[in-house]
């Protein structure tokens, strides 16, 4: 059987004007909780001037943590949503600071006028908060509000019990989803999914393979060790390169100082009357293919250095690939198991692209 998924809703940050656009008088709030109502007519609660107070009502508004059933047409699917105690707090000053404490719907469909928030408040001490004054037993972080109504129509449905309970209207997000926008790091992602366990939000871990930090952190370890590793390959590759280059140039001069030599030999003997000038031509020629056949030796040396370099610099290189495509697969696995993407392992993919390339 497959297990109902519980989904933790947040503010995403492109919506935090909407965030509790309205709230809805409904017949059946989604939070279970009915609201208390009062006016002249009904002066027995204990609240202070309460029966000075007409047409008003007090209702939680969201509730932290509380389960809340929701069907998916689209999927066909059965799951709940809960928000934690921080979007709820979050979510009742953005309710405020947009100016909506004037906006209600009417079971969430048709907007209604004469429906205005007048107190807003958290739940800070279960025991001392005026809301059990109105017989409420809530959780700190609840977040409650009193309404004013001055519409006849809605008032009468109110007191005919019609109308229940308080329903909110905004724009929420999927935690997961909304990280996914973000490009969370591995951690944040791991710390999500491991407070989601601790809350036991996520019931098919027998399912699953658990992600451990440490496995990251060697992936992560290595990653940087192939990026620091990267410079020296780089530079041993480019100082062959460039030896190998000295070398071929040496060689085609060499053969350019091997014809002029072979000229001037070839002059002395058939000018015998130049032959000083032949002579100075020839120590310079002589002289210069000494110099470049140095330059030669030098740069044959330079490339058995690198050479010897590079072979010890690839052997870590080697080591340090197998490694990290072995952690990696590991990552690649515990994520295809768990439906989610970890940046570590898009970066891993991109240096051994680049080891390889260079090997």
């Amino acid at each position: 059987m497959t297990p109902t998924k519980i989904v933790e809703l947040v503010i995403a940050d492109d919506s935090q004007e909407l965030a509790i656009d309205a709230i809805s008088l409904v017949t059946s709030p989604a939070i279970e909780q009915d609201f208390v109502y009062f006016g002249k007519e009904k002066n027995n609660l204990t609240f202070a001037k309460v029966d000075e107070e007409k047409r008003m009502l007090v209702s939680p508004a969201l509730i932290p943590n509380k389960q809340i059933f929701r069907h998916d047409p689209n999927t066909d699917s059965d799951y709940y949503v809960y928000f934690s105690p921080d979007t709820v707090r979050k979510a009742s000053e953005l309710y405020l600071k947009h100016n909506n404490h004037h906006k209600a719907t009417y079971q969430h469909q048709d907007r209604v006028s004469g429906i205005l928030t007048v107190e807003s408040w958290i739940i800070e001490d279960t025991k001392l908060d005026k809301s059990t004054l109105y017989g409420y037993s809530l959780p700190v972080g609840t977040w409650m509000v009193k309404l004013s109504i001055s519409n006849d129509e809605i008032w009468s449905k109110i007191k005919a019990g019609e109308l229940k309970g308080l329903s909110i209207e905004g724009y929420f997000t999927n935690k997961f989803e909304q990280m996914n926008k973000k490009q969370p790091t591995t951690e944040q992602i791991l710390s999500a999914f491991n407070e989601l366990v601790r809350e036991g939000k996520i019931t098919t871990m027998s399912k699953a393979n658990r992600i451990e930090l440490g496995l990251t952190d060697d992936v992560e370890k290595l990653i940087q060790q192939a990026k620091d590793l990267i410079p020296d390959l780089t530079r041993d590759v480019d100082a062959i390169k460039t030896s190998e280059k000295n070398i071929t140039q040496a060689e085609k001069l060499i053969g350019k100082r091997e014809s002029v030599v072979e000229k001037a030999f070839k002059k002395e003997r058939e000018l015998g009357r130049a032959f000083e000038s032949a002579q100075d031509n020839l120590g310079t020629a002589e002289r210069e293919l000494k110099e470049t056949q140095g330059t030669l030796e030098s740069n044959k040396k330079s490339v058995d250095f690198y050479n010897k370099r590079l072979d010890k610099t690839k052997g870590k290189a080697l080591k340090l690939r197998a490694n990290l495509e072995k952690k990696t697969d590991k990552l690649e696995k515990a994520a295809k198991d768990l439906d989610v993407k970890i940046p570590a392992t898009k970066e891993a993919a991109k240096i051994l692209k680049k080891l390889i390339s260079l090997l």
